[in-house]
C-alpha cells in the first residue's frame, strides 16, 4: 500500500482540462478528483467525452489546456518515452475487447506486461502465476486467448492490468463484450478489488455495473460534468 493509499490522498486530479480535436470539444473545463481507494464510474451518452478522459488519465492522449495529475504525475510535463514508462508503471487497463495477443499463452499475456517494465521474465512469471490463482483461472495459464472463453479473457485482462501494482485501474466498457454471467464475474472482481484497496476508475454505459462496483458517479454531457451522486453499492 502506498502512503497516498493509506491517507486518502487523491491519486487522480484533473484541473480545468480542455480538449479540442479541431472544431471539436471533448472537454470543457474538467476538474476531478479521485482519492485513493475510491471506485469512480463515469457515465454518459455516446460522444459525451467519457472516452477522452480515460485517455488523459491513461495518458494516451494530452490536454489543450489544464493539467492532469496522477500519483504525482504531471502529465503534460512527460515527453512520450516518461509517458510509456507512466502507462507501464503507474496505471492497469481493462479494455472491452480484451486486447490480448493471440499468439502468446494467457500467462505470457499478463506476464509480458512485466517484463516491459524491465521485470525478469522469472520474477514476471512468478507474479502472473500469483495473479492468475487469486483470479482463479490458475489452471486456464498455458492456454491460448483463442480457447478461453470471454469472462476468462477478461480476468486474464485484469490480471495483466494488475501486473505492476498500478496506482490505478482504468476500466474501459469492461462487461461490454461479456454475457450476463461473465459480466457478473467480472463485476464481482472489480468490487473484490476495490475493497480491499484498488483505486478504480470505470466508464461504462451499464448501470448496474455503476451501482454494483461504484462508491460515486460522475454524470457527462457534451463534455462537461453534468451531475454527481454517491453510492451505497450492492453486494
Amino acid at each position: 500500500m502506498t502512503d497516498d493509499e493509506g491517507n486518502g490522498q487523491a491519486v487522480v486530479r484533473l484541473t480545468a482540462v480542455r480538449k479540442e480535436y479541431g472544431d471539436s470539444v471533448a472537454l470543457d473545463g474538467v476538474s476531478l478528483e479521485i482519492r485513493a481507494g475510491e471506485a469512480v464510474a463515469v457515465m454518459g451518452p455516446s460522444g459525451s467525452g467519457k472516452s477522452t478522459l480515460l485517455s488523459m488519465v491513461a495518458g494516451l492522449d494530452r490536454p489543450t489546456s489544464g493539467s492532469v495529475m496522477v500519483h504525482g504525475d504531471d502529465l503534460g510535463r512527460l515527453d512520450e518515452k516518461g509517458l510509456a514508462l507512466y502507462r507501464r508503471r503507474r496505471i492497469g487497463m481493462i479494455f472491452q475487447f480484451f486486447n490480448l495477443l493471440d499468439d502468446l499463452s494467457a500467462l505470457d499475456n499478463v506476464a509480458l506486461a512485466a517484463q516491459l517494465t524491465g521485470t525478469s521474465a522469472s520474477a514476471a512469471r512468478k507474479r502472473a502465476e500469483e495473479l492468475f490463482e487469486e483470479l482463479g483461472i490458475a489452471d486456464r495459464r498455458n492456454i491460448y486467448p483463442a480457447q478461453l472463453s470471454g469472462g476468462e479473457r477478461q480476468r486474464v485482462a485484469v490480471a495483466r492490468a494488475l501486473m505492476n501494482r498500478p496506482a490505478v485501474l482504468l476500466a474501459d466498457e469492461p462487461t461490454g463484450a461479456l454475457d450476463t454471467r461473465a459480466g457478473e464475474q467480472v463485476m464481482d472482481l472489480l468490487l473484490d478489488l476495490n475493497q480491499i484497496g484498488q483505486t478504480l476508475l470505470l466508464v461504462t454505459h451499464d448501470q448496474q455495473l455503476a451501482t454494483r462496483c461504484a462508491s460515486r458517479v460522475i454524470e457527462f454531457v457534451d463534455g462537461q460534468i453534468a451531475g454527481e451522486r454517491s453510492l451505497e453499492r450492492t453486494s
